[in-house]
């Protein structure tokens, strides 16, 4: 097995396998650009390589990947240099696209902290593994910015509401509820991944993803999600979080709460109350749209609303969270995040990169 140590992203390599570690820990694998540039760069190499059966990604230390680096971004666009950043999110989402038409089988394993930026480099793959220690979210309406990573594809098509809940409340889930909603394909127990990687890597030339697959059900469990976890309020999540706006999802919460008080409710208007007004009507507009819509427009899409973001020409929301009320974030300003960025500054739409060999289940997210 070789490896290069030092290296942002660590890569082992057995016969037919690919190892990848996401190698930042002390920054909890935050995405740089360094990585997001050399992730890419392997990953298409490794579609081209007809020895390369199979590729496994996972975190050094505690996480998966907590994000992007939000720091750097913040900096850029302080100093003026929204462009730069915003470069750097068009890289990821060619990046996200890659692996949602993979015609490989990608293997994540979420052994700890995925959040974010972080959930996608893995939400567009193939299999994504969940364990006891995975702590999944959402959390940039708390940011003043919005899910994106393509989550206004995935997270609309969670079972009923329960993506604009997640996407809203920036709402943690456990392995269990990962598994439960389908953002996980398998749970597997943490004690169990070092001898499910060794068996991975015996995969033949024959048929690597129904292998992977066969393995994974072989290792993976069931877990029920604890009691007093958000799975089993669907129904509510479906009565409130169903409503057009913003406002009616909260008066919808705050009906519920005066029936019947608990402290998933509280904690969920808490949580609404007190995310960016800007933020909260932006993503729920984001993800109703991606409901009709296929991953490279929702990439298209979401790359526009993250450049308006960081020029701040509309609100300084990220930096400075203003509007602080809902009633003053106006339909016509939410509007506005979805409209192509002026054309004077030389900024063009995302150009998603051409794919070539399409397997059936990418054709279907596009």
């Amino acid at each position: 097995m070789g490896s290069e140590p030092h290296s942002q992203v660590l890569v082992e390599e057995t016969s037919s396998v690919r190892i990848l570690t996401l190698n930042r820990p002390k920054h909890l694998n935050a995405l740089s650009f360094n990585m997001i540039t050399r992730l890419l760069q392997l990953f298409l190499a490794y579609e081209e390589d007809p020895s390369v059966k199979l590729v496994i990604l996972k975190g050094q230390g505690r996480a998966f990947c907590a994000g992007g680096d939000v720091p750097a971004i913040v900096r850029d666009i302080r100093l003026g240099k929204w462009r730069r950043s915003a470069d750097f999110m068009s890289l990821g989402y060619n990046l996200h696209y890659v692996m949602a038409t993979y015609c490989k089988a990608q293997v994540s394993i979420l052994n700890g902290i995925v959040m974010g930026g972080g959930v996608g480099v893995c939400v567009h793959g193939r299999f994504r593994i969940a364990t006891e220690n995975t702590v999944f979210a959402m959390p940039e309406t708390s940011l003043g910015i919005f899910p994106d990573v393509g989550a206004s594809y995935f997270l609309s098509r969670l079972p009923g509401f329960f993506g604009e809940y997640v996407g809203l409340t920036g709402a943690r889930l456990d392995g269990a509820e990962m598994l439960a909603c389908g953002l996980a394909t398998h749970f597997v127990p943490s004690t169990r991944l070092t001898a499910l990687e060794a068996d991975l890597c015996r995969v033949g030339s024959s048929d690597p993803v129904t292998y992977a697959s066969t393995i994974l059900d072989a290792y993976t469990q069931h877990p029920h999600p604890k009691q007093k976890s958000a799975c089993h309020r669907l129904d509510v999540i479906d009565k409130c979080f169903s409503r057009r706006t913003v406002e009616e999802i909260i008066s919808a919460l705050e009906r519920e709460a005066t029936h019947k008080p608990d402290d998933w409710i509280s904690a969920t208007i808490g949580a609404l109350k007190k995310a960016s007004p800007a933020s909260l009507k932006i993503s729920l507009r984001s993800i109703r749209e991606g409901r009709l819509q296929g991953l490279g427009q929702c990439l298209i899409r979401e790359n526009r609303m993250v450049a308006h973001m960081m020029k701040g020409d509309i609100s300084k929301d990220f930096v400075e969270w203003d509007p602080r009320r809902l009633e003053d974030m106006k339909d016509n300003m939410v509007d506005k995040y979805f409209k192509r960025v002026e054309e004077e500054e030389g900024w063009e739409d995302l150009k998603l990169p051409p794919r070539k060999h399409l397997p059936a289940s990418a054709i279907a997210k596009l």
